[in-house]
Parts: structure tokens; C-alpha cells; sequence
């Protein structure tokens, strides 16, 4: 694998399925093409959002390759899949990312330390994966949510940029002083430190953080690369967008990622808003979804609009 840099605008995709439950990729194929169309810098592929933790370890395989196949070196590629806390079945998910010929693999920090004992179990499952692990491939780090929430400490995030195997961390703190921190930690080097919070997500690329990862990157991920790439230079309109795109964020709770398939079910991305993360009516729970859903749209074209307008 090349080394090549892990940073900019960087969506966590959405896995489509077809009504019968297997993977839909002719779906899939439509949507790495609009990623890439809107802006994608990398793809982060097998994650939380492709909803992992349902994926058996040859669907995950499966997913990975596609993903860079399809992407054929035009963006890179970072796989994850890491869902296990036994370490030998996170070595064999973990091997199955590499093998998917991804540009990097990336750890989910809780597996690291299951039960949250802290940071000498944490360095030791980290050194017993990185030894049997490829040396020349690069890592990633990510804060996954699920099952909990596991932030690195600053002296656990020193320890793996020592090892001189990561080259990324999806930064999940929410925290714009842990991300300015961070940034200073690794300022200097190839690590992007990649904030996946939307309400910061803007005040942390003017701190330093090297993209955005987080789940909008599935609506609008051209209005956080203009940001990223132009805000600077209109900062009257990069503040109106950052605030859409902030009140925007708002929905991810009304039935992600099913919200997200919604989306695309409108665009003509794909067909069926299945999924084996939610498996109820998001509709009969979350009641005007569909009017959420148009706003979003709207304030979307709108931003494009006076964007292009400049």
C-alpha cells in the first residue's frame, strides 16, 4: 500500500441494501460516484455508518474491496470492520481490511480497551495487534460511539504517533479544546487529526484539524469542503453555511442512517432504505421526517446557490 495522506473532506459511507437484505452494489457503486462528485477527498469505508457491527467479516471483506475498486485511486480508500473484543477476532477483522487493499486500516479505540480499564491495557492489546499486523501499513484511529465512547488520552495519542504506524485520528471528543490540542500535538507531521463533530466543524478547520469525517458528509459534503477549501476567503457566507450546516446536523438523530438512505432514496442513489442497524418505522417514530428531510434539501440548494453566486 502506498502512504498516501488521509485528510480533507472525508465521508463515512452508508451501506445500501436491497429489500432481500444483501448489499446493494449497484446502489453502492452510484454512491462512491457521488461522493466523489461532491467533493469526497477519502472514503471511509466499513465504519460505524456502514453499519459494521452487522457485517459478517466476508461481507466487510467484501464491501472493502468493492469500495476501492470502484474508488480506482482517485480518492483514497480507509477501511475499518473493527468490531470484536477478543483480540484474535480483531486480528482477523483487522486482516481482512488489509486485505481489502484500502490505502489504510483504522482501530476503533474501545476495542483497544474493552472495559475501559485504561491506558496500560489499552498500550498493551494496541502493541499485540501492531505485531502481528503489516508494518507498512498505515493505521487510523477512531473514537467510535458505539459500544461507548473511548477518547484517547494525550498521552495515549503520543504513544501512537511514536510508533510511527498512524497516519490518521477520527476525532470524536466534540470538544473544540481537546481538537486545538490535539492539532498542536501533531502539527509538523503527516497525522490529520479528522473532527467528526458538525457543531465545531468549522472552528476546528480554523484550529488546524484537516477535514471533517462525520456523518453530514452523506448529505451535502461539498458545502463542508467549500468551507474547508474557500471559507476563509468569504468569511461573511463561510459563517451562514457553517450554521446551516450545524442546524443541519440536528437530524442525524431522527433514525440514522436510515435518515441518510432516505436522502438518497430521493436522489435516485438507490432504491430501498433498509437497513440492519434500524429496523423500525422511522416514519412512525420520528413523526415529519419527510418535512426535516425537505428543509435540509432546500437549505442545501440554497447554500450551493450562493456559492456559486460568488
Amino acid at each position: 500500500m502506498g502512504a498516501r495522506r488521509i485528510e480533507g473532506i472525508i465521508p463515512v459511507m452508508i451501506t445500501p441494501f436491497l429489500e432481500s437484505g444483501e448489499i446493494d452494489y449497484p446502489g453502492l457503486e452510484r454512491l462512491i460516484e457521488w461522493y466523489i462528485a461532491h467533493g469526497a477527498d477519502a472514503l471511509f469505508a466499513v465504519c460505524q455508518s456502514s453499519e459494521m457491527q452487522f457485517l459478517s467479516v466476508r461481507e466487510r471483506l467484501e464491501l472493502g474491496r468493492f469500495v476501492v475498486r470502484q474508488a480506482a485511486g482517485r480518492v483514497p480508500v480507509v477501511a475499518s470492520g473493527h468490531v470484536s473484543d477478543d483480540p484474535y477476532s480483531q486480528l482477523e477483522e483487522l486482516t481482512a481490511a488489509v486485505d481489502t487493499g484500502a490505502d489504510g486500516v483504522v482501530l476503533v479505540t474501545n476495542h483497544l480497551d474493552p472495559k475501559n480499564r485504561g491506558s496500560e491495557v489499552f498500550r498493551g492489546n494496541l502493541q499485540w495487534l501492531l505485531d502481528r499486523l503489516p508494518q507498512d501499513v498505515p493505521l487510523g484511529l477512531y473514537e467510535c460511539p458505539a459500544p461507548y465512547r473511548r477518547l484517547l488520552s494525550d498521552d495515549e495519542l503520543r504513544h501512537c504517533l511514536d510508533s510511527g504506524r498512524f497516519v490518521m485520528l477520527k476525532d470524536v471528543s466534540c470538544d473544540l479544546d481537546t481538537v486545538k490540542r490535539r492539532v498542536a500535538m501533531t502539527a509538523g507531521t503527516s497525522f490529520a487529526i479528522l473532527n467528526a463533530n458538525a457543531a465545531i466543524a468549522y472552528d476546528a478547520m480554523k484550529a488546524g484539524s484537516r477535514g471533517f469525517n462525520g456523518v453530514h458528509t452523506n448529505f451535502h459534503p461539498d458545502l463542508y469542503k467549500w468551507l474547508y477549501t474557500s471559507g476563509a476567503r468569504h468569511p461573511e457566507l463561510a459563517d451562514e453555511v457553517a450554521t446551516f450546516l450545524v442546524l443541519a446536523a440536528l437530524s442525524e438523530p431522527f433514525g440514522y442512517p436510515v435518515l441518510a438512505k432516505l436522502y438518497h432514496q430521493r436522489l435516485g442513489t438507490f432504491a430501498s432504505i433498509r437497513s440492519r442497524t434500524i429496523t423500525f418505522d422511522v416514519r412512525e417514530r420520528f413523526w415529519a421526517l419527510d418535512a426535516i428531510l425537505d428543509k435540509v434539501a432546500a437549505g442545501t440548494e440554497a447554500m450551493r446557490a450562493k456559492i456559486a453566486a460568488l
